[in-house]
């Protein structure tokens, strides 16, 4: 790891009386995979949010690779190099796989159109050898709309991929995906992502997906970080365990 990438200092925002960022203070360092944790509510995806331009903090400061980004709209962002996945993947789900992933290619570049990926070829072609790294050629003309949840988990992290994004923030990639196959899954998602030298910050429920891929854990409550530090440490917590994510001493599945 080389240094800070992403920076959040002071991070506040109330919806209402409730407190969804409590003076969030987090350094994500270059090349590191941070995973957070914690209950439902905790104020996860609202960090993500704050840091993809989603949502605007009412305190605190921003910064990706020692550049100001707060106040950003979530597409400058993105220009940037921060790309993220949502718990619910956003595909074009009349299309099939390989257009999405080429259509994702054609943004970069500054086309948005629905039919620009048939254009031309070579945006088709760097799709095809990117779904090639997720494993998903054998579904590549399959539309959106017909894929199992993890097949779908997939193509939508490989459409975040495509933007070249050198963090990439990921809300709960495993939810709603077969116990099955999710180990498979991260662990192909794991090796694109090292291999790409992209930074990536998860929110997880599945400890034992936490336990074997992040670098790093922070443990959210109640819009403030409880913990942070490596899986071993934050994992074998007692106080953590029993009182931040909801595992009784012993046991081994988060609560939601």
């Amino acid at each position: 790891m080389s240094g800070v990438l992403l920076s959040a200092k002071g991070l506040r925002l109330a919806f209402g009386g409730v407190k969804a960022a409590d003076g969030i203070d987090l350094d994500v360092m270059e090349g590191e995979f941070l995973a957070i944790i914690g209950p439902n509510g905790a104020g996860k995806t609202t960090f993500i949010n704050m840091s993809t331009g989603y949502l605007k903090p009412q305190g605190g400061e921003i910064s990706f690779a020692g550049e100001r980004i707060l106040g950003l709209s979530p597409r400058a962002i993105v220009r940037k190099g921060v790309g993220r996945s949502f718990q619910l993947p956003q595909l074009f789900t009349e299309h099939t796989v390989l257009e999405n992933a080429a259509l994702a290619v054609a943004s970069r570049e500054g086309f948005f159109s629905a039919l620009t990926p048939l254009l031309r070829p070579r945006w088709r072609e760097e799709a095809m050898e990117l779904l090639e790294r997720f494993g998903l050629t054998g579904i590549a003309h399959t539309r959106a709309d017909a894929l199992n949840e993890g097949a779908r988990k997939l193509a939508d992290i490989a459409m975040a991929v495509a933007l070249k994004p050198r963090l990439l923030l990921m809300d709960e990639p495993t939810s709603g995906v077969a116990a099955s196959e999710k180990m498979a899954i991260v662990e192909r998602l794991a090796t694109v992502l090292r291999d790409a030298r992209v930074t990536a910050v998860f929110v997880e429920h599945d400890m034992e997906v936490v336990g074997r891929f992040a670098d790093r854990v922070a443990v959210w409550s109640q819009g403030r970080i409880a913990a942070l530090g490596t899986p071993d440490h934050i994992l074998n917590d007692p106080d953590v365990r029993r009182e931040v994510i909801g595992i009784e001493t012993g046991g081994s599945h988060a609560a939601a």
